[in-house]
């Protein structure tokens, strides 16, 4: 298999997604209720995870959770976008859930690598609109894949189409996450949110 289509999330998270540190989501908008009363779902549910630096706030991450080389709060690329994107991995949705509160989140709170001033921004960032969680069954490529960044790759978007030339063969790839273990995860936030 071939993929073509990237999310954008921060670097950051990217990197802990394709370690098996976590395989949580948030996100407000870009889903859909269309499987269904209460089934929500994203435009693809197979896609490359694209490492994203324009909004990316170290200082919004757990401290415990960040690599000794950027616990300053610095990131390599401050100064700017990278000449070339490094894909790791890519990612199939396996559930998504509407947030029913921010007690019902904090139940989760050792699954996920946010602190709570990005917690706070998410739940109050437009907040007639719901959030969701979303559970990613994360693959590991056999080697990251460069692909020279575009001025077409910018922007605050959430989906990123990739040329043809840059699509990503996913053979060989490995699971971030063992099925038992990530099985566990999603009866985790199942219980957590049960109203």
């Amino acid at each position: 298999m071939h993929l073509d289509t990237a999310l954008k999330e921060w670097a950051i998270v990217c990197d802990f997604l394709a370690e098996g540190k976590c395989c949580l989501l948030l996100r407000k908008g870009g889903i859909h209720e269309d499987a269904g009363p209460g089934r929500f779902e994203l435009a693809y549910d197979k896609f490359l995870m694209f490492p994203a630096w324009e909004h990316e706030r170290l200082d919004w991450i757990k401290k415990e959770w960040l690599p000794p080389e950027l616990s300053s709060g610095v990131h390599a690329v401050d100064e700017g976008e990278p000449k070339c994107i490094n894909f790791r991995g890519w990612a199939q949705v396996a559930r998504i859930w509407q947030v029913p509160s921010r007690e019902a989140f904090e139940k989760l709170e050792d699954l996920h690598p946010w602190a709570p001033p990005q917690i706070d921004m998410r739940f109050n960032y437009k907040p007639e609109r719901p959030l969701y969680l979303l559970a990613l069954r994360m693959h590991r490529l056999p080697e990251p894949v460069e692909v020279v960044n575009r001025e077409a790759f910018g922007g605050c978007v959430s989906w990123v189409p990739l040329p043809p030339d840059d699509a990503v063969a996913t053979s060989g790839s490995r699971l971030a996450i063992p099925p038992g273990a990530f099985d566990s995860i999603l009866d985790r936030v199942d219980r957590a949110f049960a109203v």
